[in-house]
């Protein structure tokens, strides 16, 4: 019998801060780091979170892999941060700023392919969505005011996690099932790149209602994996948002069953 007294290990992928002669800290170096708020979304569930240090770097000893990570934890977050390199999905940049970060993304995808062997839950917040949606074949658009003017502001700088919209969720999905009942499907919004084409294998579990966006994926296959575009770890009760505790239960579920999977006798 399960020891309910295990608590999961979820791993969180690092964000990466690269070598910059006008930071004042560590400037030679490469920094990695995670937003504090993911980690106590993830704690507040009763789970450990644990940030991944990439394994991968002139530095590293060559004695730890992705595949050991996967092993060990219970289930993978990808997290915000850094624009996705268009390179990943078969494009060059538009524009120089929007080139992204190919370092991360190759790291995030090795990730990705790691714990999918290993038969453990991953789980994409905004540029996770993204990354997992290239990761699988998707496209993205690189930034939706200059390729879909019509669209909503999706990022506003000024207004960050408090610029809102509304959800539309998509009938007899899985999504739709762990938000019944909720009472408000506010969600924030704080993203310039959003899904163009999306990956094979999944399928599309919310949209925003004024523009068509998608905010929700899920694969369909074998592997549990899923994603959202809004910052759940950001939403708080008294900003009348979404109540996001559904989405951090199934993915716990599914880590839970990995965990116990692994704890079995063969």
């Amino acid at each position: 019998m399960e020891d309910q007294k295990v608590r999961l290990k979820i791993g969180i992928s690092a964000c990466f801060l690269h070598p910059d002669p006008a930071r004042t800290v560590f400037a030679k170096k490469t920094l990695q780091y995670i937003e504090q708020s993911m980690a106590h979304w993830i704690m507040a569930a009763g789970a450990l979170p644990v940030m991944i240090p990439s394994p991968v770097a002139d530095s590293a000893p060559g004695e730890v892999h992705f595949d050991d990570y996967a092993d060990w934890l219970d289930g993978l977050v990808l997290h915000g941060g850094a624009d996705v390199w268009p390179g990943s999905y078969g494009e060059q940049p538009l524009e120089e700023r929007w080139s992204g970060d190919r370092v991360r993304d190759v790291y995030e995808m090795a990730l990705i392919r790691a714990f999918v062997a290993e038969q453990k839950p991953v789980f994409g917040v905004c540029r996770g969505m993204q990354l997992i949606n290239v990761a699988f074949g998707g496209t993205l658009y690189q930034d939706i005011g200059t390729q879909r003017p019509q669209s909503l502001v999706h990022r506003d700088a000024d207004r960050y996690d408090h610029n809102f919209h509304q959800l539309e969720v998509v009938p007899k999905t899985r999504l739709e099932a762990l938000l019944a009942g909720t009472g408000s499907y506010k969600i924030n919004s704080i993203h310039h790149q959003g899904i163009k084409s999306l990956a094979p294998g999944f399928v599309v579990e919310a949209h925003c209602p004024q523009d068509g966006m998608i905010e929700a994926i899920r694969h369909t296959g074998a592997a549990w994996v899923a994603a959202v575009q809004w910052h759940p770890e950001f939403h708080r009760a008294e900003l009348g948002t979404l109540d996001d505790r559904p989405l951090l239960q199934d993915f716990l579920t599914a880590a839970r069953a990995a965990q116990t999977q692994a704890r079995t006798p063969s």
